[in-house]
């Protein structure tokens, strides 16, 4: 169907969102009306992260909705969500439709600064150690 220039888009849904499964699913969308001649571009739209997790099922949006729609009619390429693949780079990839593929969306963690870490660490124990040192007079003047 790839070689035929019929499919158009795939579109992830989240996972948990129909009745009885809970793996995320996808939409393949076929245009039999796309040029038959030369190999067209592929929508990949990563819908998977827009919902409302509802209590047995997941929901969409009406935002969620509109999003995936206007991305898909506008061929949109939006970092993160959504890539128009060219047939070339859909064939290196062996005709693997895995939106993860052609959908980058890593999320670099934020750098952590060692130094501020163990100044705090320092201040959490010298904390402590004065709590620790009111709680033994406390106890004492108990008598325990």
């Amino acid at each position: 169907m790839i070689k035929e220039n019929l499919l158009d888009a795939v579109i992830g849904l989240p996972a948990n969102l129909f009745y009885g499964t809970g793996i995320p699913a996808a939409l393949m969308i076929f245009d039999k009306s796309r040029k038959q001649n030369g190999k067209g571009k592929v929508l990949f739209i990563d819908g998977s992260r827009g919902y409302e997790q509802g209590t047995n099922q997941n929901i969409l949006r009406e935002k969620d909705i509109k999003k995936i729609v206007d991305t898909y009619r506008n061929k949109s390429r939006i970092d993160k969500y959504s890539y128009l693949a060219r047939y070339q780079e859909i064939e290196e990839n062996e005709f693997n439709l895995n939106i993860p593929r052609y959908v980058d969306t890593f999320e670099e963690e934020e750098e952590i600064d060692i130094v501020d870490v163990q100044k705090e660490i320092n201040e959490i124990e010298a904390e402590l150690a004065k709590t620790r040192t009111k709680m033994k007079a406390y106890l004492k003047e108990l008598g325990f």
